[in-house]
């Protein structure tokens, strides 16, 4: 087994923490508040005197300016760095120079789980930045998740990450303002519940209603047919919903800025097409 030294203790870096000790890996812990490590220090992890410990800096922390902070001007000649932190794609090429600067190597990765299924079969991460760092450091990693590389660019697990972080955000959003229109009629959640969970399955099956692959092949070869779901027929649909959650008095924030973009895509011309057009107008704001 290996040594890894996690940094950052909150809920996403103490369970890492504790899922390397489970596979059996030496684990050294350390965070600003040293308080914070003593769960782990009770459950056998050895407590860092400073965070740039060890020669695989596995970090968890709110942001890349508190990697910053934390490493400060150590030297980290022949470390390598797996950040796990949250931050914008340009953050993270721009960290993979500060590290390259100080002598180390700089993974970076998107674990696209919460803290409890850390370690869980469901579990995967995208990573990025150099592949033969990424294989050389992937028996310790595999511990946490499924390892999933996505290619050199330190940018680009952030990249996937944020683009999963859309469709989950986005959607469950959705899914709380159809929650909240129900609602006002006294339909309770539970009711609507097993259609919720049919129109999340469908969309990612291969069936008629199976858009997540749809709108893919569309959006590859650029053309939208419209003949069965055209976009102008989408915007009055939007614009109908905005009105019925202004009716039952619900907020419209969202709605309103999708009914928006329906308009816009249609009034750039391409009311005829399908839904799927609607990327050439997020493409070209």
């Amino acid at each position: 087994m290996s040594r890894v030294t996690v940094i950052g203790m909150g809920p996403m870096g103490s369970k890492m923490a504790e899922t390397f000790l489970a596979a059996g890996h030496e684990v050294t812990v350390w965070n600003r508040t040293k308080s914070k490590t003593d769960p782990l220090v009770a459950r056998g992890a050895r407590r860092a005197d400073q965070a740039a410990e060890g020669e695989l800096l596995v970090i968890s922390q709110v942001s890349y300016q508190a990697m910053y902070d934390s490493l400060s001007d150590a030297r980290l000649d022949g470390k390598v760095l797996v950040n796990l932190s949250s931050g914008t794609p340009e953050e993270l090429r721009a960290a993979a120079e500060w590290v390259a600067g100080r002598g180390g190597t700089l993974v970076t990765g998107g674990i696209m789980v919460p803290p409890p299924a850390i370690g869980l079969p469901m579990a995967y991460t995208f990573y990025s930045g150099p592949k033969e760092t990424v294989d050389r450091h992937a028996e310790t990693l595999k511990a946490l998740a499924t390892i999933t590389y996505v290619g050199e660019d330190q940018g680009l697990a952030m990249m996937y990450y944020q683009a999963q972080l859309l469709i989950f955000w986005s959607s469950l959003t959705s899914y709380m303002h159809a929650l909240s229109l129900l609602g006002t009629a006294g339909v309770p959640p539970r009711d609507f519940l097993p259609f919720a969970r049919e129109t999340f399955t469908q969309l990612g099956g291969d069936g008629p209603m199976g858009f997540a692959k749809i709108l893919a092949e569309e959006t590859e070869a650029r053309v939208y047919p419209g003949e069965l779901n055209s976009l102008h027929m989408q915007a009055v649909g939007m614009d109908h919903v905005v009105h019925a959650l202004k009716d039952a008095g619900l907020e419209t924030t969202v709605p309103n800025a999708l009914k928006e973009l329906f308009e816009r895509a249609d009034a750039e011309g391409r009311g005829s097409e399908g839904l799927g057009t609607v990327i050439e107008s997020i493409r070209k704001p």
